[in-house]
């Protein structure tokens, strides 16, 4: 089965259905799956360097307070999958746009999935800045990828335009908000959904294909 997720390496509900489709999946070892993650930034003018965090967030949302409400209620969500969320940690908003250049060459290198995990780890459990591409580099070896070839790769503006394009194509298929996922080219699940409406993806897309003809 193939499946298809856009999403933003600084969405904490992007993590939180990650955690929720990788439950469902466990309850369906049978089922082979091919998974390609796929950028979606949520703040597409963010400046290069970033932002710093708590101003962004007060800008965000209308005051710092309201943001600690509404991401104490994310904090709560990531508990419910054993996230333990540090947004405390967190100095800067970053442009996500790298990160996105980051997955689309793990991809390349088959590591995509385990890139996604360490950068959210990263962003979300270490407060490290993933727009700064030193800590971006440190994440490509830890994945086991080469990171002389990601450093030639970030200095020569590779396949920035690719990405932004990737981007525009999910805005223009109507995709709004992160995480989207796309099963099969054909079922969408929108937003960090529990793992019983994955699996109830799964059996509805069995069945369909059960009954398609020979």
């Amino acid at each position: 089965m193939k499946i298809d997720i856009v999403s933003d390496t600084v969405c904490p509900w992007c993590f939180i259905g990650k955690r929720k489709l990788e439950e469902a999946l466990a309850a369906r070892p049978d089922l082979d799956v091919d998974i390609t993650w796929h950028p979606f930034q949520l703040h597409p003018d963010m400046p290069e360097g970033g932002a710093d965090r708590k101003q962004f967030m007060a800008q965000k949302f209308g005051s710092l307070e309201r943001a600690k409400e509404l991401y104490e209620n994310v904090r709560n969500a990531g508990k419910a999958v054993d996230i333990p969320f540090e947004f405390g940690k967190i100095e800067r908003s970053p442009n996500t746009l790298d990160s996105h250049r980051l997955l689309r060459w793990a991809d390349s290198a088959g590591c995509q999935d385990a890139m996604v995990e360490i950068l959210f780890r990263r962003f979300f459990l270490d407060g490290e800045d993933i727009g700064d591409r030193a800590v971006l580099l440190a994440a490509a070896k830890e994945a086991g990828m080469d990171t002389d070839l990601v450093a030639e790769l970030f200095e020569k503006d590779a396949d920035r335009d690719l990405v932004s394009q990737e981007d525009i194509r999910a805005r223009q298929m109507g995709i709004s908000g992160v995480p989207f996922f796309i099963l099969n080219n054909k079922y969408a699940l929108s937003g960090a959904q529990d793992a019983a409406a994955f699996l109830a993806a799964f059996d509805k897309i069995e069945a369909d294909e059960a009954q398609a003809p020979e």
